[in-house]
């Protein structure tokens, strides 16, 4: 899969958990805002020569004036209802030459450049690759709010973004998808039900969904308080 990649960076969801009043990717980190810092640090990869963004309808020009500072190339567009319908509206404006394309969300924006190197590097090898980190707590199956087995945990692990797939193959899962009706919650699970091969490379940490308030406060403490140091 050796070539230029494109990264998606998904940021249209609501973040109604987050309860910041507007959309997710548009909350400060500081004095950056969660897109500008997931856009950024995909743009630092040497490997991505440009980028898709997907945003809630009606913010693209506030996004692209928060994404002025990037060098490399950015397409903003309206993202869908779901994340899997943003993914296939972005690949719209994905250059039909493109060999391989990352999926991130902008939620995961402390992924650093050299996770998403690490991603393309192991997905040259496959028909994709995504970081994962391994599962440490005992994990129960719960039937009627009652622990009803241990579910052994060594072959279970944590998926992160950013998920870099072959440019082709990823348009393929996703109209198969689209014509069969089915919903899916990463990408990855598109090409494992295709019979696909997905490596796997040790994630980050740092890399975790923010999700609620908590989580703004951890992904500030992080970046030491303020984005710019």
């Amino acid at each position: 899969m050796a070539g230029a990649t494109v990264a998606i960076v998904l940021a249209a969801g609501a973040g109604q958990r987050l309860g910041a009043g507007q959309p997710k990717a548009f909350v400060a980190l500081g004095s950056r805002t969660i897109l500008e810092i997931a856009a950024a640090n995909a743009e630092a990869c040497g490997e991505i020569v440009s980028l898709v963004v997907t945003v809630p309808t009606g913010t693209e020009e506030q996004a692209r004036r928060i994404l002025g500072s990037l060098t490399k190339p950015v397409a903003v567009v309206a993202g869908g209802v779901s994340r899997q319908e943003s993914v296939r509206l972005a690949l719209g404006s994905v250059p039909a030459d493109t060999e391989s394309v990352a999926v991130h969300d902008a939620a995961r924006c402390l992924a650093s450049p050299g996770l998403f190197s690490k991603v393309i590097l192991a997905a040259n090898l496959a028909d994709g690759a995504i970081p994962i980190l391994p599962v440490l707590d005992t994990v129960k199956r719960i039937m009627g709010g009652i622990a009803a087995a241990t579910v052994p945990r060594e072959d279970l692990a944590l998926a992160q973004t950013p998920q870099v797939f072959r440019a082709d193959s990823l348009r393929d899962v996703h109209v198969r998808a689209a014509e069969e009706g089915l919903s899916f919650t990463d990408d990855a699970a598109m090409f494992e039900r295709a019979g696909l091969r997905v490596a796997t490379v040790v994630g980050e940490e740092t890399n975790f969904k923010i999700t609620t308030p908590a989580d703004v406060l951890r992904a500030t403490a992080v970046l030491g308080g303020d984005v710019d140091g």
